[in-house]
């Protein structure tokens, strides 16, 4: 499967340069110069990792940097024409994964990518395989297992699972898990997802008052709750 790369920068001549690079090494590539619809990409195209300039439109590199780390890991290498110091600890301590100054070599923008892909993998959902105490879900072969039985999934409640795998710990909205999910023939009204959360919790065997993957989180959506293999579960505070 081809590397799906993400270009955030308004500068033309350099973004249609990395555009014929990265292609020529076999990767998708989707470039913008507007911050707002890169966040957009990120949430609808998912990229495999995002090229962000820090100088731009609407608003600046930083800005975008933590936009996108509210909702997602993706890697994320910044790119500057000022050589400032500061600029470069503020995009690490904001969540960028590496940060190159103007002007670079594209091979070495390139190796870093790999780098960081490389590294990424080593990492949680490590081949799309995302394992949890008791459940593994294997988005390769669209597969579950359950505390070692295999659960019958429809395409609606194994991509509502994928979802929540992939974004563990954090409170998912309604209309978020519909864009996210948007090959599913969704109803007109986000209540839909509320149906399949329901019968994916049937299956899961999960009681909502004490839940052991999918937590309701009243007004928003829902959170996936369940702890990765090799992680200790907190201990719950009785009332």
């Amino acid at each position: 499967m081809a590397i799906k790369i993400l270009i955030i920068d308004d500068d033309a001549e350099l973004t249609e340069l990395l555009r014929e690079f990265f292609q020529s090494q076999e990767a998708e590539v989707e470039a913008t110069s507007s911050p707002k619809e890169g966040i957009s990409l990120v949430k609808s195209w998912r990229p495999d990792t995002v090229v962000l300039d820090v100088m731009l439109p609407e608003m600046d590199g930083f800005q975008a940097l933590k936009r996108i780390r509210e909702f997602s890991r993706v890697p994320i290498i910044m790119l500057t024409a000022r050589g400032d110091v500061t600029d470069r600890i503020a995009g690490l301590e904001g969540g960028a994964d590496d940060y190159m100054p103007k002007p670079f070599d594209v091979r070495e923008l390139w190796t870093r990518i790999m780098a960081i892909l490389r590294r990424s993998k080593t990492q949680f959902g490590a081949n799309g395989v995302y394992e949890f105490d008791g459940l593994m879900v294997d988005a390769n072969t669209q597969s579950v297992m359950l505390d070692g039985e295999a659960l019958d999934l429809t395409t609606a409640e194994f991509e509502m699972l994928r979802l929540f795998a992939e974004n563990p710990q954090k409170p998912l909205d309604r209309d978020f898990m519909m864009e996210q999910t948007r090959g599913i023939p969704w109803e007109s009204f986000n209540r839909s997802v509320d149906v399949v959360v329901s019968r994916l919790r049937q299956k899961l065997g999960d009681d909502p008052r004490h839940p052991r993957f999918l937590k309701t989180i009243w007004g928003t959506g829902y959170m996936f709750i369940g702890i990765p293999d090799g992680e200790v579960q907190p201990q719950e505070e009785e009332a």
